[in-house]
């Protein structure tokens, strides 16, 4: 199931020093272990005063202004390189070999043409057109972003910085290069910039040899290698199209090849996990975390286990945890990863077992759940750490959502009781839920979003799925409050909630708090377009308020009221036939009952002083 987190090499080098801690590397023998100086402004481990804010160390920095800094200076170099070697072939190069024999090359083309070579060239030439270099590049990098279940954002701005930055110096170099393009028919409009460099040739190959980087370092795929030659070989074509089209000479498609080609060089360097400028840690980054943790006075920690769902948390946010608890002076945590079949409910029991004063939790609604459900009532208190599709926990107690933040809130913070609601039904136990449950439309919707869709859309995919339950019919209920009257409704969906935010800032049950001792039931009953406009009035308004009181609660489906709000301490709820159910996003199946109630305090959570 899961062990104590052995200490890792971040050296490089493979050794891993005494105590656990990795060895410093040969440049900085003497530093951690010494008390010398780690090159970052600290001192190492035996030697001296480290006063680090809470929560920060060298190796949580992003370094992007240093990032940005090198990137900046190299392209200046980059820009004068290339402009220097146009005004070197327009200036004392003029008329001497083998600049004289370019004029011979085009010119050997221009006699070769054919009306399929012209075609040909027509559709390689518009491979580098800003258009589709621009739109392309888009589209990639939104997919970088949403289609993988951790958004590549490292690869993304590669892509992105790298076109863009081609196309900076490529406007530098036009300005400070006056060069004239081939005296033969030209097949294109001739745009008013110089023929040095080759724009097509430079956006072309900032674009597809870029994805051909990430291809063969990200893919382990047998079609890799394939894959990255094609592209290769796409700004060769877009280069030698316009040539044949007499739009350049030889040397402004070299040119436009290095521009691209070094453009990608530089940011690659700058951004890109393995060799990057960016976020890129010291050798001896554990030593100099666990410095900073022992040299702060604190009392003996407690005891800590953290559950991670694997699926939404990446080995740098595992290290990014490690690193923050280290500097909390919490030392030999045990990472207990979840799995499909326990999401977190038995890791949290075995942690209990083996004497954990508290627990961390890393991942999304569903996992933050499990855990709570097993946590309820012992006292051990609970930091959050969101990494899923809607925290909603997190988001209502406004903690960070940033991992490392996150963690370094709660081991810095305060417990506080909060609520929990029970919720039980035919066809599945009793479980708390630390968010939302409920019936009808929203659970339809949950039960008709696949994973993919999740991962490649994010929450939006929910609203895309809801579309399809707006066409059932209303579910007819019956509703009892506290053990009073009973209460008939229609209605396309029920909300039983401890908090009142969900994603995008929405907040379908205003009122809703995790610490009143309380759970508010909201019916949603809108009728048509103006139905839902008008749900959607009641709702901005009650936001604003900051309360569902009453004037946003309908009396039922009497006075067309599109929502009804309540509080409540137990509620029964009775379908008159099988509906659609969820706890906390996960579908528990349809069925005809829910008896929710609030378990007042149940849980006991590491929040900010701020947030008392």
């Amino acid at each position: 199931m899961g062990t104590s987190v052995p200490a890792r090499d971040t050296s490089g080098t493979g050794e891993v020093g005494s105590g656990g801690h990795p060895a410093p590397a040969d440049g900085n023998h003497g530093t951690a272990e010494a008390g010398g100086n780690d090159g970052t402004g600290r001192t190492g481990r035996r030697g001296a005063s480290v006063t680090p804010r809470p929560g920060h160390s060298p190796a949580l920095s992003t370094g992007i202004p240093r990032a940005a800094a090198r990137i900046g200076a190299f392209a200046v170099c980059q820009a004068a390189v290339i402009a220097g070697f146009g005004l070197l072939i327009t200036g004392p190069a003029q008329g001497r070999w083998p600049m004289t024999a370019e004029d011979t090359a085009v010119e050997a083309l221009e006699d070769a043409r054919t009306a399929g070579l012209s075609t040909a060239s027509t559709i390689a030439s518009a491979l580098g057109d800003t258009s589709t270099v621009v739109g392309l590049t888009l589209l990639t990098c939104l997919a970088l972003v949403l289609v993988p279940r951790l958004p590549r954002w490292r690869e993304a701005v590669f892509l992105a910085v790298g076109v863009s930055l081609q196309s900076l110096i490529f406007v530098l170099i036009t300005a400070s290069v006056d060069r004239t393009r081939p005296d033969v028919e030209r097949m294109d409009d001739s745009p008013p910039t110089s023929s040095y460099t080759s724009g097509h040739t430079g956006a072309a190959t900032a674009l597809y040899a870029g994805l051909a980087v990430l291809v063969l370092s990200r893919t382990r795929a047998p079609w890799r290698k394939p894959l990255a030659a094609l592209l290769l070989l796409l700004p060769l074509l877009v280069g030698l199209a316009r040539l044949y089209r007499g739009m350049h000479h030889p040397t402004d498609v070299a040119g436009g090849l290095a521009n691209g080609a070094l453009s990608l060089l530089v940011v690659g360097r700058a951004v890109l996990p393995g060799h990057s400028w960016v976020g890129r840690p010291p050798a001896d980054a554990m030593d100099i975390a666990v410095a900073a943790a022992e040299a702060q006075p604190a009392p003996a920690r407690k005891q800590t286990t953290v559950i991670v769902n694997p699926t939404v948390t990446d080995e740098a946010t595992r290290e990014q945890l490690r690193l923050v608890l280290a500097q909390h002076g919490y030392r030999d945590t045990r990472f207990l990863d979840t799995t499909a079949e326990d999401t977190g409910g038995g890791q949290t029991a075995e942690a209990l077992r083996t004497g954990a004063e508290l627990i961390v939790v890393c991942g999304g609604d569903g996992t933050v759940r499990a855990v709570a459900d097993a946590l309820a009532g012992t006292g051990v208190p609970l930091v959050l750490v969101p990494s899923g599709t809607g925290n909603l926990l997190a988001r209502n107690l406004d903690l960070p959502l940033g991992p490392a933040e996150a963690l370094a809130a709660g081991l810095t913070g305060e417990p506080r009781a909060l609520d929990l609601g029970r919720i039980e039904g035919d066809g599945f136990p009793a479980v708390h839920f630390t968010a939302m449950a409920g019936a009808g439309l929203d659970a339809a919707m949950l039960e008709e979003t696949s994973d993919r869709a999740k991962s490649v859309l994010g929450w939006p995919a929910y609203v895309l799925a809801g579309a399809k339950g707006l066409r059932a019919p209303r579910m007819r209920l019956t509703v009892r409050l506290d053990g009073g009257p009973e209460l008939r409704r229609t209605a396309r969906m029920v909300l039983v909630a401890n908090v009142g935010t969900v994603q995008a800032g929405a907040a379908p049950v205003p009122a809703a708090k995790p610490d009143d001792g309380l759970l508010d039931l909201a019916l949603f009953d809108p009728r048509g377009a103006g139905g839902w406009l008008r749900t959607a009035g009641v709702l901005l308004r009650a936001k604003r308020r900051g309360t569902a009181g009453p004037e946003v609660t309908g009396t039922g489906t009497g006075d067309g009221g599109p929502v009804e709000f309540h509080t409540f301490r137990r509620a029964e709820l009775a379908f008159s036939r099988p509906q659609p159910r969820e706890i906390d996003g996960d579908p528990v199946g349809p069925g005809r009952r829910l008896t929710a109630e609030v378990r007042p305090g149940a849980l006991t959570v590491m929040l900010p002083a701020r947030e008392r």
